[in-house]
């Protein structure tokens, strides 16, 4: 059983796209739930995925995501602690700031991989997490 975060394109392509990376997440998620893997996103992924459909309006999209993430993922908080670790990320990186928030989060919670799509992040290193690779490199 492997602790895994996915940053918040990934649960976008999952709730919304229709294409090669949606199908991608699908059958991650299908393989994490195969094997035991626990998933892991932060309040800042809530915010992401809530943007699309509350600009149109949509509240009942809005309270199914909430409602799916809250039973399928462990949603970490933006915290004192994690704002500590997000700070030595800024500080030391030249990671944005809410790339840093989902790191700073994912690094707290001490998982194993955290997938990403965000070029800029494949191959960096961030105590507290093990690997961070791009969704077409997932080894799982």
């Amino acid at each position: 059983m492997s602790r895994i975060f996915w940053d918040s394109n990934l649960f976008i392509y999952f709730f919304e796209g229709n294409d090669a990376r949606s199908a991608a997440t699908k059958k991650l998620r299908r393989n994490m739930l195969d094997r035991g893997d626990q998933l892991f996103t932060s309040t800042l992924t809530v915010g992401e995925i809530l943007v699309k459909p509350t600009a149109n309006g949509d509240q009942t999209r809005c309270l199914l995501y909430e409602d799916v993430l809250g039973r399928t993922a462990v949603i970490l908080p933006f915290d004192l602690k994690t704002a500590r670790r997000y700070a030595v990320i800024r500080s030391t990186t030249r990671i944005k700031g809410p790339d840093a928030v989902q790191l700073a989060c994912a690094s707290e919670a001490g998982v194993d991989l955290f997938i990403t799509n965000d070029d800029h992040l494949k191959g960096k290193h961030v105590d507290g997490i093990q690997f961070i690779v791009p969704l077409d490199r997932v080894p799982i």
